[in-house]
């Protein structure tokens, strides 16, 4: 995460029409024909193996049957889609390294391995998930071999005794990238960046209530993790919002640029502007005006008189 996530590309942002639409499966149906359970299709989706197309008809996102083809059309199919988003948990994944659970743990912790998802089990507890093919290529790297062997080093030990845990801040970067993917908008790609920010940190750098509220219509739908308000989600939520200063200040500051660039392709919608209202000095009614003037008759005609 950097001042230049909000710069990338969006190679999933095409749009269908009801021309095409026949054309393109949904999401189910697409994983079917993959030969992904659900979850590995939305992994893969997230993650850019499979690219999807936004249904303008507001039946969520599909894929294309030439996509469909492409895939099917590669090497390995089935077995090498399957593996390229196959995740695994700790025990699985320091089996795979031929390393302890405690070690893996702590090279998640130091940074080293990148979760690519988390739930929140029955105990309350984040069980974080990896790339098997990552954890892979990593314990296949030489430059890797002092890790997965003898003591850690001191320095990163120290880290480790202070408290040093990068799962959820790394997790937190990976996400952003999933969702800057989907994002086919530049108000979706602002609001991408805010999803990850604390609403105050937001409203000190939106300052445009009617820019907010814009904001808030892209909102990205949040992985679910329990009922709303039960422990289970409020600790996702804890893990999906930016807690580490630097961090804050990077968003910040991605954040900002992506609304200037939002603001630019399009600005916010406000409320019309109110006719100004009618002047409030009471006009003279036609009778009033009558009156008068025959008032003023009766008083010259006195005055005559007098004469």
């Amino acid at each position: 995460m950097s001042g230049n996530t909000i710069t990338h590309e969006n190679p999933t942002g095409d749009r269908i029409g009801g021309a095409t639409r026949d054309s393109a499966l949904a999401a189910s149906r697409a994983a079917r024909e993959l030969g992904l359970r659900r979850g590995e299709f939305d992994l893969a989706v997230d993650l850019g193996r499979i690219r999807t197309v936004r249904d303008d008809g507001g039946g969520g996102r599909r894929v294309a049957r030439d996509e469909i083809e492409r895939i099917r059309a590669g090497e390995g199919f089935p077995e090498a889609l399957r593996n390229s988003v196959r995740a695994v948990g700790t025990t699985e994944g320091a089996a795979l390294m031929r390393v302890t659970r405690a070690r893996f743990t702590r090279l998640a912790r130091l940074g080293l391995l990148v979760p690519v998802k988390f739930y929140v089990n029955r105990y309350r507890a984040v069980v974080w998930l990896y790339l098997a093919d990552e954890l892979g290529h990593f314990a296949a790297d030489e430059r890797n071999a002092a890790l997965l062997q003898g003591r850690t080093p001191e320095s990163l030990r120290d880290q480790l005794t202070d408290g040093l845990d990068l799962r959820p801040r790394n997790w937190r970067g990976r996400h952003l990238g999933c969702l800057l993917r989907h994002a086919d908008d530049a108000w979706a790609r602002a609001a991408a960046v805010a999803s990850l920010l604390d609403p105050v940190e937001v409203s000190t750098v939106v300052r445009d209530p009617y820019e907010r509220s814009h904001l808030r219509r892209f909102h990205p739908v949040p992985p679910v993790h329990g009922s709303p308000g039960s422990p289970a989600a409020q600790l996702a939520e804890e893990i999906m919002t930016a807690a580490d200063p630097d961090e804050i200040d990077w968003l910040r500051a991605d954040l900002a640029e992506a609304v200037e660039a939002a603001r630019r392709q399009r600005p916010a919608p406000r409320p019309a502007r109110r006719p100004e209202p009618p002047s409030t000095a009471p006009e003279p009614m036609p009778r009033q005006e009558a009156a008068t003037g025959r008032f003023r008759g009766l008083l010259g005609r006195l005055r005559r008189r007098d004469t």
